[in-house]
């Protein structure tokens, strides 16, 4: 397993829908801004001018019903352009990148939510991209229920058309859920679960912590 390495810091922000990813990257970039460090945040689907076209293509709730694998393929394709577009760029500059999404989300919702076998995701991407892996996943954790009801009223909130997936069943999203606890058990020296279900400066305040733990 290659990981991140070089000058740079490669972070990555893992969860359910309305995890609270996004708020946690702003703040742990601002943060690290404050301590000096030059920050990259990126997001996957959509870290490059490519990427956002296929973003929309993959997450419009307004259409386009894809297949599982061709979703898998899509998902891959943008996760190649983004590494060396944006992550490995970043990290040779001697950046800390934080990403929002990243190979685990591939595994959780493509892999466990869709019932892709994991070993096909993790074979393309170690035949695609070299097997490169963040220096630290941070898994937000929150039950799908609770996450599910923020996420719809945020898309409901900003007339955003990226609710396709916020419209699959319950048992979709657990499985996603417990695909991500799984991965971050296998992969603990590399990996914080943080219960994503308390008050917000508790779960940024854990998440600075991993992420300052790591930086060393």
């Amino acid at each position: 397993m290659a990981e991140a390495g070089g000058k740079g810091h490669f972070i990555v922000l893992e969860g359910g829908e309305g995890a609270g990813k996004t708020g946690a990257i702003a703040f742990l970039a601002a943060e690290l801004g404050a301590r000096g460090h030059r920050v990259t945040v990126t997001r996957e689907p959509g870290g490059t001018p490519e990427g956002r076209a296929l973003r929309h293509l993959l997450l419009s709730e307004s259409g386009n019903d894809w297949a599982p694998m061709a979703e898998l393929l899509l998902m891959v394709a943008d996760r190649v352009q983004h590494v060396e577009r944006v992550v490995k760029p970043a990290l040779t500059r001697g950046e800390v990148v934080i990403s929002d999404r990243y190979v685990g989300s591939t595994i959780a919702y493509q892999g466990g939510g869709r019932g892709i076998d994991a070993a096909l995701i993790l074979d393309l991407h170690a035949r695609l991209l070299d097997d490169f892996w963040p220096d630290l996943t941070l898994v937000l954790d929150v039950p799908p229920e609770v996450g599910l009801a923020r996420s719809r009223a945020r898309l409901a909130q900003g007339a955003v058309d990226e609710g396709r997936f916020e419209g699959l069943d319950l048992d979709f999203h657990r499985r996603v859920r417990q695909s991500f606890l799984d991965q971050a058990a296998r992969a603990e020296r590399f990996a914080r679960v943080i219960d994503a279900g308390r008050a917000v400066e508790d779960v940024q305040g854990d998440a600075l912590a991993a992420v300052l733990d790591r930086l060393g």
